[in-house]
Formats: C-alpha cells, sequence, structure tokens
C-alpha cells in the first residue's frame, strides 16, 4: 500500500507540474521575467555610470569601497529583484498566488545569486567566501523546494538540553550566522569610527587611539550580545562561562591582561604617544602605533620592535618628546693653546647655527670646561626640533661645520703627542738619560 501511495503521489505531482508547465500563466511568468531582466540591464548600466564617479571619491576606507564597487558591479541585479518584488506584490493583488510560483522562484534565486557574488568580491578570504556562497545557495534551495521548515523542524530536533538553554543543530547555526554577520558589521564600523577619529584634531593623539579602540571593542561586545539575544540565548545562563574565563584570564593569560591593562594606563596618563621618540633598553626610535598588547617602534634603521606595554610601565622610558620636540644636543671638542677661546666660541656657534636642522631660535652656546694635557676643551650645545629624524647624523653634521670652520680660520685640533730628551752621562756614570712626555 505505501508503494501505490507513493506512485500515486508521484503521479499526481508529476500531472501537476504538466499542467503547469503547459498553462498560459507560466508563458505570462516568462514574459515578465525576461521584460524585468532588460529593464533592469539598460537601466543598470547607466545607474553604476552615474555612481562610479562618486564611489571613487571615498578615501581612507578601503573596506567601504570595496562593498561599494561589489554593488556597483551587480547594479542590474539589484535593480532586477527590486523589480520583480515590486512585480509580486503588484500582481498579487489581481491574480492567485498559485499562477505567481515562478516568479517567487526567480525571486529567490535572484537574492541568492546577489548575495553570493557580493560576499565573493568584499570577502577576502576565499574559503569563508565560498562557503557563505554554498550556504545561501542551500537555503534558496531548501526554499524553492518548499522544505525550509521541514528542514528547520529537523535541525531543531537535534538538540542537547542544557538547563534552561536548549543546545540544538538549528540554534547554534543561527547563533554562528548571526554572529558573524553582526561580529562583521561591528568590525567595519569600529574601523570607520576608528578613522575618523584619528584624523580629528580636536584630540590628542593618546586620546584618539583610546577612544578608536574602546569603540572597537564595544561595538563587537554589543554586536555579540545582540546576536546571542536575536536567537534567543538568555545572557544571564552564561554567567558560569564568563567566571570560567576570568578564571582563565587570571592564572593562564596574566601577561596578555598586564599588557591590556598597561595599555589603557599608557593612553589615560598620556606619557606616550604615536609619534613621540623614545629610548628603551638601547631601543631608540619614534612610536608608530600603539596596540592593545604592545608598542610598535621604529629605529633609524627601518627595524619595526614590538615592545609590550608592560615594559613602558615598569621599565625607565626616555621620551625625547614628552613635553615638547625640542631636544638639547652636546658636542665636545678640543682646539690647541695657540687658539683664541673667545674666538673659538664665536666660531663654534656660527657652525652649528650653519646646519639646517639646528634650531635658530635658540642660539647655541659653547663653554670652554678645561685645560686639557694637549687642548682647550670646549662644550657646544644646541637644540633642534625633530628628534625622531636622528642623533647622530646631526652631530655628525655640527662636527664637519666646526673642522671647516676651524681649517678655514687657522684653528688646530690637536692630537696626543709625545717628546723625547736625550741628555749626556752625568758625573756618576750613566751614559744617559730619558725622559718623556
Amino acid at each position: 500500500m505505501d508503494v501505490r501511495d507513493a506512485i500515486r503521489r508521484a503521479l499526481v505531482w508529476s500531472s501537476g507540474w504538466f499542467n503547469y508547465a503547459t498553462s498560459l500563466w507560466l508563458l505570462y511568468q516568462l514574459v515578465i521575467i525576461f521584460t524585468l531582466f532588460l529593464a533592469a540591464r539598460f537601466a543598470g548600466r547607466r545607474v553604476e555610470l552615474l555612481l562610479e564617479d562618486r564611489a571613487r571619491q571615498i578615501k581612507g576606507h578601503p573596506g567601504l569601497l570595496r562593498l561599494v564597487i561589489a554593488l556597483l558591479r551587480r547594479t542590474d541585479w539589484i535593480l532586477f529583484t527590486l523589480f520583480l518584488l515590486a512585480a509580486l506584490n503588484l500582481m498579487r493583488v489581481f491574480v492567485w498566488p498559485s499562477h505567481l510560483y515562478l516568479l517567487h522562484v526567480v525571486l529567490s534565486l535572484s537574492l541568492a545569486w546577489l548575495l553570493a557574488s557580493v560576499l565573493s568580491r568584499i570577502v577576502r578570504n576565499r574559503l569563508v567566501a565560498r562557503l557563505l556562497g554554498w550556504l545561501i545557495w542551500l537555503y534558496a534551495a531548501l526554499v524553492i523546494l518548499g522544505v525550509s521548515d521541514e528542514t528547520a523542524t529537523l535541525l531543531d530536533s537535534l538538540a542537547i538540553p542544557m538547563g534552561a538553554i536548549h543546545l540544538s543543530a538549528l540554534l547554534l547555526l543561527k547563533a554562528v550566522l548571526l554572529l558573524v554577520a553582526t561580529v562583521w558589521l561591528a568590525v567595519v564600523i569600529g574601523n570607520y569610527v576608528d578613522e575618523r577619529v584619528r584624523i580629528s584634531e580636536e584630540l590628542t593623539p593618546s586620546i584618539r587611539v583610546l577612544v578608536g579602540k574602546v569603540a572597537k571593542i564595544g561595538l563587537v561586545l554589543v554586536a555579540g550580545a545582540v546576536a546571542l539575544s536575536a536567537v534567543g540565548v538568555d545572557l544571564t545562563a552564561l554567567t558560569v562561562f564568563s567566571g570560567a574565563i576570568g578564571v582563565g584570564l587570571a592564572f593562564g593569560l596574566q601577561k596578555v591582561v598586564s599588557n591590556f591593562v598597561s595599555g589603557i594606563i599608557i593612553l589615560l596618563d598620556k606619557s606616550i604617544k604615536p609619534g613621540d621618540t623614545i629610548s628603551l633598553e638601547g631601543t631608540f626610535g619614534w612610536i608608530r602605533e600603539l596596540r592593545a598588547r604592545f608598542v610598535s617602534v621604529v629605529t633609524r634603521d627601518g627595524r619595526e620592535y614590538l615592545i609590550p606595554n608592560e615594559d613602558f610601565i615598569t621599565q625607565r622610558v626616555i621620551n625625547w618628546s614628552f613635553s615638547d620636540n625640542l631636544v638639547r644636543l652636546d658636542v665636545n671638542f678640543g682646539v690647541s693653546y695657540d687658539a683664541d677661546p673667545h674666538k673659538v666660541s664665536e666660531l663654534a656657534i656660527e657652525a652649528a647655527i650653519s646646519v639646517g636642522r639646528v634650531e635658530a631660535d635658540r642660539r647655541p652656546v659653547c663653554w670652554l670646561t678645561g685645560f686639557g694635557d694637549s687642548s682647550l676643551n670646549f662644550v657646544l650645545r644646541f637644540w633642534i626640533h625633530d628628534p625622531q629624524q636622528g642623533l647622530t647624523n646631526v652631530r655628525g653634521k655640527v662636527l664637519l661645520a666646526l673642522w671647516d670652520t676651524f681649517k678655514k680660520n687657522g684653528i688646530g685640533i690637536p692630537y696626543p703627542h709625545r717628546e723625547v730628551i736625550v741628555r749626556e752621562a752625568g758625573p756618576t756614570g750613566l751614559k744617559g738619560s730619558w725622559a718623556a712626555r
């Protein structure tokens, strides 16, 4: 009997499809679909040309630009979907829903194709893009075949009771999809907010970084809470998991938490900020970026050091540009005793001023510091406003300027030497004696 019933249902189903395929309503729907598709292709090209120039004006937002361009490349499909939706809503007033089955199928397929094609453009990971595409097509197939409700019931029956939570396969699938979508949207919005804050001139660099990080983290947390609440998960039931995570953070992630908290402290007390020139344990460079776990420091030789935030709290840090960018440098030199020390000081100051990076507003000074064994010792002090450009190079330029100036004015720079004196033998019978100095 079961075989006969199955055969009978199959015959009824096939006869129904045959009657539908030979009816005039199928022809009407095909004509409507073909007409709307041509109209969408014709209008899509012109709309894409009008909006493409405005889309190209988006600067500094590569993610947003990629999304806009992906949508523009599918303008004809977007218009086709909108035309189909409008035609369905209009014809439902005058036509039985059973006569519009093909339009429903084409609308579902066009929506699936549109989502899959756009996601393949904006998602960089090819594996994730393909996975999302297959999921969209699978859902479209279930809707078209009319078994989406039965599939949902089957997935919901595959459940594990966990107290007040009914953990089913359907719930997990919905939670994962919503969580991925909301977190991705939160990351995109957070990056946009971070970029807008970074270009704000009203905020200090440290506050810009702090606001950007708080916005990113806060949006991700809100997105996760919204996704879980949307699928019916009671957030109060996750207190056990949050307690376990807290214990894990306390024992297993001490350094991570320490660096994260240290980063927040650094941003709040404004001890360092992007662009500052710092020295830490022999590392001299300028701060390129502040992260949640580390600080990126770029040295003059192009190396980028990722220094943990905790080191900037527990160790001694030299910030060359903490209050301002002005830095004083010292250059020690010596001249022969034949030179006039007053003239040497004047010439040294003029030589320092001739170097481009030396501040002219703060006049350099030159002081006599001592009478050496073979030279008059001086110290030349001058100021620069760009320590991130290097210290050794500006010292070298000042020394070269001193050399040229002293050579031009006949001032010698001595070097250590010894004099040997030979004496005749005295009455003691010594053949000779040596004295050196």
